[in-house]
C-alpha cells in the first residue's frame, strides 16, 4: 500500500501491507514469507488472533491490529529484548493522545496499561538458525475504540480498556498506526547503537508496580516478591521471601 497523500508521514524503506479482514496478522506475516523489507502488516478485523501462551485475543473492528516483520540481524537474546523496544515505542506513541503520561505504565513483559487497566499487547515471534535470528515478528493490538467485550480474567488479571475512552472521541487506527511505525523506527535505531541499558533505563521510569509485590505465574510455579528491577537480560528481578530470583518468562498480576 502507498502512504503517499495519506496525510501522515511513514518511516523511510518501511512497506505497509493493509487488509481488511484476516486471521490474524502473525499468521499473515508467516505466510507471506519471506518478506524484502522491514513491513507491517494491520488489519482492520482480526477472526482468529491469538496472544501470550495461546490466548484468544479479541480484536474488533476500530482497534489496531498489526505486526510488524524484519531481519533484526543478531542473536536470539538480543531479539528478545525487543519486546522493550516495542513497549516503549508504544509509550511515546501513546503520550500524543493521554494527557497525563503518568496514566500510562509499562507491564513487564509487554503490556502497556491506561489507568491500571490493560490497553496493548505485544507479541514476539522469530526464526532463524543457531545464533542468528533471520525474522522477527512483533505483534501489537491496541484497544483504541472498541472494548474486546466481556471476558474471563484470571486471578489478578486486569480489565481492559479503550483509548478512546480518555480521548473522549474517536482515534484513527491508520495515524496512529503511522506514528507508531516512526517511534519504532526511532527505538529501534537507538537500540542497536546504543544498546538496551539506556533504553533499560527509560523503560524503568514507567514500569507499572515497580517497588511493589507482585506475583510471576511461569505455568510451573508462583513467585511473589517485591518488584525490585529489570536485569540487563531483560529479566524480571524479584526480592522474595527466599531470596533474589531473576525470572526470564512469566505472566505477571497485581
Amino acid at each position: 500500500m502507498s502512504t503517499e497523500g495519506a496525510g501522515w508521514h511513514w518511516p523511510a524503506g518501511h512497506d505497509l501491507i493493509l487488509l481488511d479482514e484476516v486471521d490474524s496478522t502473525m499468521q499473515e506475516a508467516r505466510r507471506r514469507a519471506p518478506l524484502t523489507r522491514p513491513t507491517w502488516i494491520a488489519a482492520r478485523r482480526q477472526t482468529a488472533a491469538v496472544g501470550r501462551r495461546g490466548r484468544s485475543w479479541a480484536a474488533p473492528e476500530g482497534n489496531l491490529s498489526a505486526t510488524f516483520v524484519f531481519d533484526p540481524e543478531c542473536a536470539p537474546a538480543q531479539a528478545a529484548l525487543y519486546s522493550f523496544v516495542a513497549s516503549y515505542a508504544l509509550y511515546a506513541t501513546l503520550t500524543a493522545y493521554v494527557d497525563d503520561p503518568a496514566a500510562l505504565t509499562l507491564k513487564w513483559p509487554n503490556d502497556v496499561l491506561l489507568n491500571d487497566a490493560k490497553l496493548a499487547g505485544i507479541l514476539l515471534a522469530s526464526d532463524g538458525a543457531g545464533q542468528r535470528v533471520a525474522r522477527l515478528a512483533i505483534g501489537i493490538g491496541v484497544n483504541l475504540n472498541a472494548s474486546p467485550g466481556p471476558v474471563l480474567l484470571e486471578e489478578g488479571a486486569l480489565p481492559p480498556i479503550t483509548l478512546a475512552e480518555l480521548t473522549e472521541e474517536p482515534v484513527d487506527p491508520l495515524e496512529f498506526l503511522a506514528f507508531l511505525a516512526e517511534h519504532f523506527d526511532h527505538q529501534r535505531r537507538f537500540f542497536v547503537e546504543h544498546g538496551f541499558g539506556p533504553l533499560r533505563a527509560a523503560w524503568l521510569e514507567h514500569a507499572a508496580r515497580l517497588g511493589q509485590t507482585i506475583t510471576a505465574r511461569t505455568g510451573r510455579e508462583e513467585i511473589i516478591g517485591r518488584f525490585d528491577t529489570v536485569d540487563e537480560e531483560g529479566q524480571l528481578v524479584l526480592e522474595t521471601a527466599s531470596g533474589r530470583r531473576a525470572i526470564a518468562a512469566a505472566d505477571v498480576f497485581f
